[in-house]
């Protein structure tokens, strides 16, 4: 029967913890940023009127989210869960091109709170991507009721630019 010693052991059980970790580290994917992560627009909603949205990004790889909020958006009766579908055209890299994020996850929303959803769309390095100054930059679909919004002007404090 062989014998070890305890320090032995115990530097070859930190060593093998050591190497594992390290291969998990290098094997998590890598954090990817979009800048700004915020930006406002202001939109015409038609009968729910204008507002000035807040647009949260975030990107993991190819996969980008647009989550827009406005207190000035409110729901005029109580909203059920994922009852929103909506879908967000933004200009890419200046135009003509768009690219749409589309989304149906959204919160149970009381009546009179602020409306929320988030969007989901493709990214590919690079790309920049302002608000759609065309016809139907924001179509939400609230429990059958269509709702088109227009951006009115380009977003501050700019493009989001996606790495």
């Amino acid at each position: 029967m062989r014998r070890t010693t305890p320090g032995l052991r115990a530097t070859a059980t930190a060593a093998a913890c050591a190497a594992l970790l390290a291969g998990a580290v290098a094997l998590a994917p890598t954090a990817v940023a979009v800048s700004p992560d915020t930006a406002t627009a202001p939109y015409d909603c038609g009968t729910l009127g204008a507002a000035e949205l807040t647009l949260h990004a975030a990107q993991n790889g190819t996969r980008a989210t647009i989550t827009p909020g406005s207190p000035d958006l409110t729901a005029p009766v109580a909203i059920p869960a994922n009852a929103i579908s909506a879908t967000l055209r933004f200009e890419k890299n200046g135009g003509p091109d768009t690219t749409t994020f589309t989304g149906a996850s959204s919160p149970a929303i009381p009546a009179g709170s602020p409306i929320q959803f988030t969007l989901v769309g493709t990214v590919a390095p690079g790309d920049s991507l302002d608000s759609y100054l065309g016809s139907g930059s924001l179509r939400m679909s609230i429990a059958g009721i269509l709702i088109t919004c227009n951006a009115l002007a380009k977003q501050s404090p700019g493009p989001f630019v996606f790495d």
